[in-house]
């Protein structure tokens, strides 16, 4: 007999309502064109995580339980302030349809690859309006599964068909936009714990994510864009108050109404601002200021500003103008 994940039952009596940068979380979903399908989990804490205590378990459709075709035991480690990012398994080059490879933007960027079958394992295959769940288990005892995150809402189906999702209301997307179909959501910084109650009353996706195409459209031409896998900036990372403090690096005001300084941009001698579709805004190189003006008009969205030293570190931040 299958084991079933029954939610208000199971999962709701075992959560554990953890403590800020305590345990793993979810750090970006990624639900792109065709198989191209990732979850990227987040190590906050000070120490290597053995990630075969973990478990992820898609709800399809608006589910309010799961079988244990729909979880998957996990594997790997994540180490402290690290990443782990979790991909559909469709490698085969020749594959096509249901079965056409994973881009390899998006390949090159995997630790894991799983749910290979949908016939034998369905937990990879969400398409925006699934909620996905990281819980701490085993997947053979699914039903006494600890909560530890979950993106969606358990129970809620937001729609059907292709594109498909969650919508959202915000300053730099328009009212009504599905920004889970076909988007990566990317945890804001300021997130430094899990969603552990699978009653909200709603999902409002921007409140804890930012949303960007995973696939974008230049010149007729389709690229990946996947630059946010890999690493993710979170608030319970000591490395990033210390490193802010050592180069005196500022970025700010964010959110901004167009008009963004950086202070302490002396020790970066190149700039490069993308927007959320991957596409250069503006490049700065040869700089040698302390502090650097970035005039981004009126363009309402989500920028990404690279600043990269003369021995090549780099740093990354993310400017919201609303």
């Amino acid at each position: 007999m299958k084991r079933t994940l029954l939610v208000l039952s199971s999962i709701l009596s075992f959560a554990s309502f953890g403590q800020d940068c305590s345990e793993l979380f979810i750090s970006e979903y990624v639900e792109g064109w065709s198989n191209n399908k990732a979850l990227e989990i987040y190590n906050p804490t000070s120490s290597p995580i053995d990630l075969s205590q973990y478990i992820v378990v898609r709800f399809s459709n608006g589910a309010t339980s799961a079988g244990a075709d729909y979880g998957v035991q996990l594997s790997g480690t994540i180490q402290p302030y690290d990443v782990y990012v979790g991909v559909l398994d469709k490698q085969d080059p020749q594959g096509s349809g249901n079965e056409a490879p994973v881009w390899d933007s998006l390949a090159e960027r995997a630790d894991g690859w799983y749910s290979p079958d949908y016939n034998i394992n369905k937990t990879w295959y969400w398409n925006g309006n699934d909620a996905v769940v990281l819980a701490k288990g085993d997947v053979n005892d699914i039903p006494n599964a600890q909560l530890v995150d979950v993106f969606g809402k358990i129970g809620e189906n937001p729609g059907s068909g292709t594109g498909a999702g969650w919508t959202a209301d915000f300053p730099y997307v328009a009212a009504g936009d599905t920004v889970t179909a076909n988007h990566s959501m990317i945890r804001k910084p300021s997130i430094m714990a899990g969603e552990t109650n699978p009653n909200v009353a709603y999902f409002n996706p921007l409140l804890e994510y930012d949303s960007i195409p995973p696939v974008v459209d230049i010149g007729g031409q389709l690229y990946g864009n996947w630059f946010t896998l890999g690493s993710h900036d979170c608030g319970c990372n000591p490395l990033n108050v210390e490193s802010i403090q050592k180069t005196t690096l500022s970025v700010f005001p964010n959110p901004s109404n167009g008009t963004v300084y950086i202070n302490g941009a002396e020790n970066y001698n190149s700039i490069a601002v993308v927007n959320s579709l991957g596409q250069a805004v503006m490049n700065i190189s040869n700089n040698s200021k302390m502090l650097v003006t970035l005039d981004l008009g009126k363009r309402r969205g989500v920028y990404f500003v690279k600043l990269t030293g003369i021995e090549g570190n780099t740093v990354t931040k993310r400017v919201i103008v609303k």
